[in-house]
């Protein structure tokens, strides 16, 4: 097989740099946007979950057509919208347009977010599964800070126009790559050409599987998108918001990767349970205390090495044949929380006065993937599903 495997890997990857870019970029200039169209943080937080609102509908569905029409052209087609949405927002004069162009680019990232798993899954099996999706995960937060640092100096001498133009650049690259070194995997297992739902009991899986995952992103994106309200509300500085971020993004990285490799020595679970609570501890320590950098750390590095856990838990939990529409069904609890949770906490920051309240309900949403995960792992018996892989 030689290379393909890891280009379609680093496309996959790149798409995913993009993808969190692409998240991030209201909430960086959100302070700009607020000023400039005279809104509140609850419309701020309505865009943020602009991007995710079309997931929750359907990402169960380009599952089912990723499975009918191949993984080439659903995910290729999600790639181009998410080249084509960014435009949409640049020439648009407000906050409909802006969000009718995040929505479309959100689309496009719904059939890209589906698929990836299951074509890691197709190429990589074992311990170097854990780390392909580990590396997946890992991307998502590079593209957040890379947005943090580089939106806010690019539209301050281009305007903010510049910076949802620069949203289609990373996507472009991906779309390039993947088309050209994607194939199918020659260990694939065959799909069914049909539109048939998993079994009862994986689709159970599946959507617990999600909400796990809903859990653990909703709390950490949230805390990236009042982050910079709430420093700018305590009087600190863009270099020092600069710095929080790039800790709180960039370090999920190498957490991420060292966190797939501590679980399959030390267990997920354990992984998973430290990992969890550090992220609660720093969410919720970030909003009653002014100490931004020792929480960037806690949920930068601590509370980022379970990602990689989670997603191979959602991965595995249907059959090789089912995954497509599967993760269309893990997606759909994702999506559908990365849609809400945004607005909620924008909610809770104007009833709270402050960007605090939004960072105290992210932290009681991170909790919930706790109980969801042991009642995954009650289900089924994790050690024996990673094994298996």
């Amino acid at each position: 097989m030689g290379s393909r495997p890891w280009l379609i890997l680093a496309a996959v990857a790149l798409a995913r740099i993009g993808f969190g870019y692409q998240y991030q970029t209201v909430a960086s200039l959100g302070p700009e946007l607020m000023h400039l169209f005279q809104f509140d943080y609850a419309t701020l937080g309505t865009l943020i979950g602009a991007f995710m609102f079309f997931g929750a509908f359907l990402a169960l569905p380009l599952g089912l057509l990723g499975r009918r029409f191949g993984d080439r052209l659903v995910l290729g087609a999600g790639l181009l919208l998410m080249v084509v949405g960014p435009l949409i927002s640049t020439f648009s004069d407000g906050p409909a347009g802006i969000g009718l162009g995040r929505g479309l680019a959100g689309i496009g990232a719904v059939a890209m977010i589906v698929l990836q798993n299951k074509i890691i899954a197709d190429w990589f099996t074992g311990h170097q599964l854990m780390w392909a999706l580990s590396v997946s995960s890992a991307a998502y937060p590079v593209g957040v800070g890379l947005a943090q640092l580089v939106l806010p100096p690019l539209t301050h001498s281009y305007g903010w126009q510049a910076g949802f133009l620069s949203d289609s650049v990373p996507m472009a690259v991906s779309l390039v790559l993947f088309l050209v070194s994607y194939r199918a995997s020659p260990h694939a297992v065959a799909q069914p050409r049909t539109f048939s739902l998993p079994s009862a009991r994986e689709c159970l899986l599946l959507a617990i599987a999600g909400l796990i995952w809903t859990a653990y992103t909703a709390g950490y994106s949230s805390y990236l998108n009042y982050v910079p309200s709430l420093m700018a509300v305590r009087g600190e500085g863009l270099v020092l918001t600069g710095v929080v971020l790039t800790i709180a993004t960039w370090g999920n990285v190498p957490a991420t990767m060292l966190g797939a490799g501590l679980a399959t020595r030390l267990g997920a679970f354990r992984i998973f349970l430290f990992s969890t609570c550090a992220l609660v501890v720093g969410i919720g320590g970030a909003a009653v205390l002014d100490w931004p950098v020792t929480f960037a750390v806690i949920i930068g590095i601590v509370g980022s090495l379970h990602p990689g856990v989670i997603m191979a838990v959602g991965t595995l939990s249907a059959r090789p044949e089912n995954r497509a529409v599967g993760m269309g069904l893990f997606y759909s609890m994702y999506y559908a929380g990365g849609a809400v949770v945004p607005a909620l906490c924008g909610r809770a920051a104007d009833i709270y006065g402050s960007p605090e309240g939004a960072l105290l309900a992210a932290s009681v949403i991170s909790v919930l993937a706790l109980p969801m995960f042991l009642l995954h792992r009650r289900m089924a018996a994790h050690e024996t599903m990673l094994a298996r892989a």
